[in-house]
C-alpha cells in the first residue's frame, strides 16, 4: 500500500523536508512518483526511514549514513562492510555512553554537595521533627 507524503511524516515522525533532504543526499532511493509527481512511500521505505531514525538518533554521522545505504543498495556482497561500520557506530556509542555515565557521576557529586550544604545551612529547629 503506498503512501502520501503527508502519511509518511505521520508514521515516521520525520518532516517533508528532511524526507526531501535525505531522498536529495541519496539515503533515500527510488522513491516512486504518481502521475502528478507526488511522492510515494511503500511499506519497505517505512521501515528502511525506521532504520535511518535509529542510525540518525545514535548520532551517526551523515556522511557515514550514506555510506551505509549505498552498501545496503550494492545487495548481499556487501553485508561485511555494513557489519563493520555499524560496528564501528555501536564502538561511538559506547564511548558517549561511557562519557555520558562520567558526566552523571560529576553531575550527582554537585547534587550531594548542594544537598550536604542545603542541611548544614538549614535552621536547627527545621530539622528536629515535629
Amino acid at each position: 500500500m503506498p503512501y502520501s507524503p503527508r502519511e509518511t511524516v505521520q508514521k515516521t515522525g520525520f518532516s517533508l523536508d528532511t524526507l526531501r533532504y535525505y531522498e536529495r543526499i541519496g539515503l533515500l532511493d527510488g522513491i516512486d512518483r504518481t502521475a502528478g509527481g507526488q511522492r510515494m512511500f511503500t511499506d519497505d521505505d517505512l521501515a528502511w526511514l525506521e532504520v535511518l531514525r535509529c542510525l540518525r538518533d545514535t548520532g551517526m554521522p551523515i556522511a557515514r549514513m550514506r555510506r551505509y545505504a549505498e552498501l545496503a543498495r550494492d545487495g548481499d556482497s556487501t553485508f561485511a562492510e555494513r557489519a563493520e561500520l555499524l560496528e564501528e557506530h555501536d564502538r561511538d556509542i559506547e564511548r558517549k555512553i561511557a562519557d555520558l555515565r562520567d558526566e552523571q557521576t560529576r553531575i550527582k557529586e554537585k547534587i550531594g554537595w548542594y544537598r550536604t550544604e542545603l542541611a548544614r545551612l538549614a535552621p536547627a529547629d527545621a530539622q528536629a521533627p515535629a
